[in-house]
């Protein structure tokens, strides 16, 4: 059984289908890739995986369990957490806090406990600091701990969105489109962390992206959506070789 199963996923907007009959298999451990032109509906097959739309059709299983018209915060305690094309930080919170909201979820003081600062609290908060700083010095950010996000490199700040996505403890981690905005440097940079998160973790990761070397040189395979429908899948190199891509998506760039 996959990892993550998505049987005849759609939505509508007033008419049109901005996603139609979308079907998806991702197995433990894989690197998966979800190609298409811009506007094909990749960002809304994210959305509707995280609860922040709900499907008109379809439905889709993480592990087994149907997380069908659950809502976001359900949908990530469940295992699935995520990134965003456009960097959603927390920027005036340090970069420590900010791992740290993502380890909300494995936190059990009371609401009590932590308003009057009971001694349970500090040993909670202490664990919470241990843990963020461990993943901090995983992506080397743990010299940069009480530095304000806002003032991180752009790539840092990428790998920062990863970390507190990995702070939620997911089974699946989505990325969509990671390499955006970055130089070819950083693309290679972010190539390396992928790859490294993957094995580290022993992560499944689900990743949108627009740079086909990229896509290329880490997925295992793809599937392409052009007007909402899959247009291909398999291995990347065959779906990168085939015509029909080449005219709908690789020929547009």
């Amino acid at each position: 059984m996959a990892l993550l199963e998505v049987k005849n996923l759609g939505i509508t907007f007033g008419g049109l289908h901005a996603v139609d009959h979308f079907n998806l298999e991702v197995e433990q451990g894989e690197l998966y890739g979800l190609i298409g032109p811009n506007g094909a509906g990749k960002t809304t097959v994210f959305n509707l995986l995280t609860g922040v739309y709900q499907p008109t059709t379809g439905s889709f299983f993480l592990d087994g369990e149907n997380l069908t018209g659950k809502a976001p915060i359900e949908i990530n305690k469940k295992g699935i957490a995520r990134t965003f094309q456009n960097i959603r930080l927390f920027q005036n919170m340090s970069v420590i806090e900010n791992v740290k909201v993502g380890l909300h979820n494995s936190g059990h003081c009371s609401f009590l406990e932590s308003v009057l600062r009971l001694p349970r609290y500090f040993k909670e908060e202490a664990a919470l600091d241990e843990k963020a700083m461990e993943l901090l010095s995983v992506f080397g950010l743990d010299g940069e701990r009480d530095y304000l996000a806002s003032g991180l490199p752009y790539g840092k700040q990428r790998k920062l969105e990863i970390a507190r996505a990995l702070a939620t403890g997911p089974k699946l981690l989505l990325l969509d489109e990671p390499a955006a905005g970055m130089n070819p440097g950083e693309t290679a940079e972010l190539m390396d962390t992928i790859r490294f998160v993957r094995e580290h973790f022993a992560m499944t990761i689900l990743l949108i992206e627009h740079d086909m070397k990229l896509v290329a040189g880490i997925c295992e395979k793809v599937s392409v959506l052009n007007f909402g429908q899959e247009l291909a899948h398999g291995p990347t190199s065959q779906v990168l070789s085939n015509p029909e891509v080449i005219t709908a998506y690789l020929g547009q760039e």
